[in-house]
């Protein structure tokens, strides 16, 4: 899940290059982005990675209510939302070496 999870938010972070998402309503100064997910959510960072154009794609969550939420960061602070959730699992899977099949 949580490989799920970071492959969808990079997905979002190449999809949207072209997009000023920091116009949207959704966006907003990272630090009162990320206190208002672990204030309002219970959400704290459970992943993170960079994207393409210096974004900073992170996975926020709370594992006490299993909500989650993607984050990307511009180089210029400005924090968007990109997703959003319910259910998430902390999972650590060992990746299959190519060419062994179970």
């Amino acid at each position: 899940m949580k490989l799920k999870l970071a492959v969808l938010a990079l997905t979002a972070a190449v999809a949207l290059p072209g997009m000023s998402m920091a116009q949207g309503q959704n966006c907003g100064n990272r630090d009162k982005v990320v206190e208002r997910l672990s204030t309002k959510y219970g959400e704290s960072r459970q992943s993170i990675g960079m994207a393409p154009k210096g974004r900073v794609v992170e996975i926020y969550a709370s594992l006490e209510t299993g909500t989650w939420t993607i984050t990307v960061t511009m180089p210029n602070g400005i924090t968007c939302l990109v997703a959003s959730g319910q259910s998430f699992e902390n999972l650590d899977e060992p990746i299959e070496p190519a060419g062994i099949r179970s």
